[in-house]
């Protein structure tokens, strides 16, 4: 058995180190049962020192020119070559207890991906830390992975389309959603683990007024999603603030 981890990184220089040093830790998980792993990071067009700090950690770079976070985990994808991949942002912090829990659920045979609920940093402003308990809810009622954390056996992904173009927000939902209908024609499960939170930094509190933050969540709901296609309104993902 073979695990890539892929981490998507636009100008992550600042925290990218941090996330490498969780994946290192937590990844005993894999080898404690003797399976290999490796780690993939898309420099997707940085400014900054993103593909240096990766390469310095081991991992294996690919460069991505556009500016888009599916396109990016994508590219990943394309050059990872484990038979289960671990999608994780370069501001999260997986545990090795979050990994055992994947790495289980992996060995059963039962599953075919699934998420992880998401747990923001100590500090966080209780408003923040109510609407991510509200996605957690609604991430395990209706079985959508946070982008933060999706792992999804490799032939299942490619099937699926993997994140695709479309969306520039919000596509781990959608492809959630297609996942969903290939575990069921497989008979397997599609499941968001909540025992061991992935753990993920609140820093666009910090970077954005609460103003501009209610301003995109409220287009992204008014639209019905139709917003998430449109790169202009997704620019707290896209703008560079770090």
């Amino acid at each position: 058995m073979r695990v890539s981890v892929v981490i998507p990184a636009f100008n992550e220089e600042k925290l990218l180190p941090l996330t490498l040093a969780a994946v290192a830790r937590a990844s005993v998980a894999f080898a404690a049962r003797g399976w290999a792993h490796e780690v993939v990071v898309c420099d997707n067009n940085s400014t900054d020192r993103t593909a240096e700090v990766a390469r310095a950690a081991g991992a294996t770079v690919v460069f991505e020119p556009v500016n888009q976070i599916g396109r990016a985990r994508d590219a990943g994808a394309r050059v990872a070559t484990g038979d289960w991949f671990i999608f994780v942002d370069a501001d999260s912090l997986p545990s090795a207890e979050l990994f055992a829990d994947i790495a289980d659920h992996i060995a059963s045979g039962r599953c075919l991906g699934g998420g992880s609920t998401v747990q923001l940093e100590p500090g966080t402003p209780f408003f923040a830390r109510f609407f991510c308990g509200c996605w957690n809810l609604v991430s395990r009622v209706a079985r959508w992975a946070a982008g933060s954390c999706v792992w999804v056996e490799a032939s299942a992904f490619r099937a699926a389309g993997g994140f695709g173009t479309e969306f520039y927000a919000g596509e781990e939902v959608f492809l959630s959603r297609r996942l969903h209908r290939i575990a069921r024609e497989r008979r397997l499960r599609f499941r968001v683990l909540a025992a061991h939170p992935l753990a993920t930094s609140s820093r666009k509190l910090k970077l954005y007024t609460f103003t501009e933050s209610v301003r995109f969540f409220g287009r992204m709901f008014l639209s019905a999603g139709r917003a998430a296609k449109d790169p202009q309104a997704c620019h707290l993902w896209y703008d560079g603030r770090r």
